[in-house]
């Protein structure tokens, strides 16, 4: 595994990145892959630029909060990209202050905070993007169903918001648990008449319960489309999944790094690469175009977004992202593309 601390490029603009290089398991393995891409990212644009030093959190989420708080907090250091720890993350978006730099947190499945931003696609960002494109087509009544928890609000308030820039409103939302989703889509059935589109959540869970359930009852059908995630993904493609539509980024579009990834480091790239490159490049970018202190809200923030290998995206105040994605519609077990874009922005 890679050293503790490493140290990339000359250049004035001190960036630290915290990644989980000798963390056991599959987080480790992603610690490493984006490693590599940081190391591409900056060979491409960053060497004189940015000084770039990587610090190992090992996968140990207080140790990963301890670190970026002392990133944050040292003065010099400009922006920090990492914690891919979702807890670390969490505190560093808990915590006050205006003065410090901003944090592009890797973490999985985090809804972000002011100064602190959410760089993955999370569940919220892909129902949000999948409703609205369905009520881009006409539909005008969607109901939402969700793993109850701690999730459930922030994936709520993205589907209301997106689908209201449409017309179209969310009818009533469902909270689930893995037990009782058969109860939960027949009390569906006297809360809400004819909806035109049911949103389907799934959290770290399987969708697959719930489906069997929609599927009784006709749904996805003529008169009602079915919408998932991203998270459905996580799994192989189930038959319960055939007719849905889930918009989520192009595992294929890690586009123009792709190969020059692999050439260098003789594997294919994911999209653990393709975020960590993408923020590395954008830092860079900023401090090209920018200097050393252009990395303000206004900048970040900018509503024409920044173009990535992972697509067209942009950060908000409250620290989510948005980004723009291709839509998918699940036909015989695999993604058949409907659409190149939603219209998320």
């Amino acid at each position: 595994a890679p050293k503790a601390n490493l140290t990339l490029g000359t250049g004035s603009t001190k960036i630290a990145m915290l990644l989980p290089l000798s963390a056991p398991g599959s987080a480790g393995e992603n610690g490493r892959k984006m490693y590599d891409a940081a190391r591409l990212a900056m060979a491409d644009l960053g060497d004189k630029l940015v000084t770039l030093t990587i610090e190992d959190t090992r996968g140990d989420s207080g140790y990963a909060k301890d670190l970026a708080v002392k990133a944050i907090t040292s003065g010099g250091v400009k922006i920090v990209i990492g914690p891919a720890e979702l807890a670390a993350a969490q505190h560093l978006a808990k915590l006050s202050g205006t003065q410090r730099p901003p944090v592009l947190a890797l973490a999985d499945n985090f809804a972000g905070g002011p100064g602190v931003y959410a760089v993955r696609l999370s569940e919220a960002d892909s129902a949000a993007a999948g409703a609205a494109a369905i009520a881009g087509k006409g539909a005008k009544k969607f109901v939402l169903l969700v793993p109850a928890g701690a999730n459930a609000g922030a994936v709520e308030a993205r589907v209301a918001n997106a689908l209201s820039i449409y017309g179209a409103t969310l009818a009533v939302t469902l909270p689930y648990s893995a037990s009782d989703a058969a109860k939960v889509v027949s009390d569906m059935g006297s809360l809400v008449e004819a909806p035109d589109a049911v949103v389907v959540a799934s959290g770290d869970g399987s969708p697959v319960a719930v489906l069997s359930a929609l599927k009784a009852k006709g749904i996805p059908g003529k008169a009602v489309s079915l919408i998932g995630t991203e998270r459905w993904l996580e799994r192989p493609i189930d038959p319960l999944y055939e007719g849905a539509y889930i918009a989520t980024l192009d595992q294929s579009e890690t586009g123009p790094i792709a190969d020059r990834f692999k050439a260098t480091y003789n594997y294919q790239p994911d999209v653990n690469v393709a975020y960590a490159y993408d923020m590395v490049a954008l830092s860079a970018g900023i401090a090209s175009s920018v200097g050393p202190n252009g990395f303000s809200k206004q900048v970040l923030e900018n509503a024409s977004g920044f173009r990535g290998s992972t697509g067209l995206f942009r950060f908000r105040a409250d620290g989510s992202s948005q980004r723009s994605m291709p839509f998918f519609k699940v036909e015989k077990r695999r993604l058949k593309l409907v659409g190149k874009q939603t219209a998320g922005f």
